[in-house]
């Protein structure tokens, strides 16, 4: 008799899908998963990527969640972009962008380079947006920056107050 778990691929019966959220089925027998929407998805056992088969695009999960892996610098200034969209309309401002290690040859020439004020130190301060990036270090204590792309410091924002333009006298 086969055992009822090795029928789907490593995700399990179904997904999430990294596009649409909707839930999305597992073939069975096979390693893929197919949305009505986005097409299939093919899980890959050893390196546990989920791969867009259509596009190539491919996402690795961290406690639940998919994220997309960057091959290309538009990609991951895009993700960012959004992010800060969101935060913003949530009230807050981001203070810090955090980006994965993985990612510093991918994005530092597309980085706002300036020498920090001490001419002797041998840094640069980086920005996107504006805001100051940090890239993450390789610890073993946080194996989260082998699937998460970035991540932003943020504190409460300030509202927007338009002085010229009033609804109501």
């Amino acid at each position: 008799m086969i055992n009822p778990a090795l029928q789907y691929p490593i995700f399990g019966p179904e997904i999430q899908c990294p596009h649409c959220h909707q839930i999305i089925p597992a073939l069975t027998l096979t390693d893929t998963y197919l949305c009505t929407r986005h097409g299939a998805f093919e899980a890959n056992p050893d390196s546990k990527d989920l791969i867009h088969l259509q596009s190539g695009r491919y996402w690795r999960r961290w406690q639940g969640r998919w994220y997309r892996q960057h091959t290309h610098p538009d990609g991951i200034r895009f993700e960012i972009h959004e992010a800060l969209d969101q935060l913003y309309t949530q009230g807050y401002k981001a203070t810090k962008v955090i980006i994965a290690n993985r990612y510093r040859d991918l994005v530092s020439a597309y980085l706002e380079h300036t020498n920090s004020w001490d001419e002797t130190m041998d840094s640069k301060i980086y920005k996107l947006y504006g805001l100051p990036v940090e890239f993450s270090d390789n610890s073993l204590d946080e194996p989260c920056w082998e699937v998460i792309n970035f991540h932003l410091d943020k504190e409460p924002g300030v509202p927007v107050r338009y002085p010229y333009f009033r609804l109501f006298d």
